[in-house]
């Protein structure tokens, strides 16, 4: 299991930072074979220019990535902004060409992002910010009813995205997000949850135990929580703190919490 898990991290520091994926490379020479037998039987039925653009690892992939845990949370998540119809929804640091724009397909959404996004679109409102030092500007328990951070609360405070260095930048951050929401209002948090770690300088692995224990210690009550694993499996349940000290105990999963404000 260790040296499967050290595989994939060289993998993505292979592919993901560097540029190189092994895999790719090798189905792409692996194809070689048939786009030449291709070309040439393409070619013996067109009379007309013929250039050449290979694209040699298509063979391989599905019609869509439907398999990954961002795919599923940000699908998912925005279902539950539609359901609840909330009067103002904001979003902090969540996918722009996935969760956001999901959102943006049916109503408005304001979006906090310590980087700047300089593309007008349509039914998105942009403000850059640092929520790890927020102005107070923004008001106290007054500025939207609903909220949602997904997969990014785990990047706070370690520089990756030109974010200062701040061991307790996650927890500033949720703090300035609580304060952001009006009594009653909802939340909805996702990061990667199991033996807590910093992977640094990519991302936190939360205690889900600890993410429960900051939320109760700031008037927020768990409503429910979606557990994506990384075979894909999903499950919905409202948790016990013995759930959450199982998921505590294994490596990573992605755990997406479902918060309501008290008044």
């Amino acid at each position: 299991m260790k040296l499967r898990t050290l595989l994939i991290k060289l993998y993505w520091i292979s592919a993901m930072q560097f540029g190189f994926d092994p895999r790719k490379l090798f189905k792409s020479v692996y194809s070689l074979p048939r786009y030449i037998r291709d070309y040439f039987k393409f070619k013996k039925l067109y009379r007309g220019k013929l250039e050449l653009m290979p694209c040699l690892y298509d063979w391989y992939e599905e019609g869509g990535t439907t398999k990954s845990e961002y795919f599923w949370q940000d699908l998912l998540v925005a279902r539950l902004v539609a359901e609840a119809k909330p009067e103002k929804h904001v979003d902090v640091g969540s996918r722009v060409d996935g969760f956001v724009t999901h959102v943006a397909s049916f109503r408005e959404i304001e979006v906090f992002d310590i980087r700047p996004i300089t593309t007008q679109i349509p039914g998105i409102i942009f403000k850059q910010a640092d929520l790890m030092n927020l102005s107070d500007s923004y008001g106290i328990n007054s500025y939207c009813d609903s909220l949602s951070c997904l997969h990014a609360i785990e990047h706070f405070g370690l520089g990756r995205y030109g974010d200062p260095i701040d061991v307790n930048g996650f927890e500033n951050g949720f703090i300035n997000m609580v304060n952001l929401l009006k009594p009653g209002g909802t939340f909805y948090l996702s990061t990667p949850i199991g033996k807590e770690r910093v992977e640094f300088n990519s991302n936190w692995v939360f205690d889900p135990v600890k993410i429960y224990k900051l939320a109760e210690m700031h008037s927020m009550r768990l409503q429910n929580m979606i557990n994506i694993k990384q075979t894909g499996e999903r499950r919905s349940f409202q948790p016990t703190e013995s759930d959450l000290v199982a998921l505590s105990n294994e490596r990573y999963s992605l755990g997406i919490f479902h918060f309501i404000k008290n008044y």
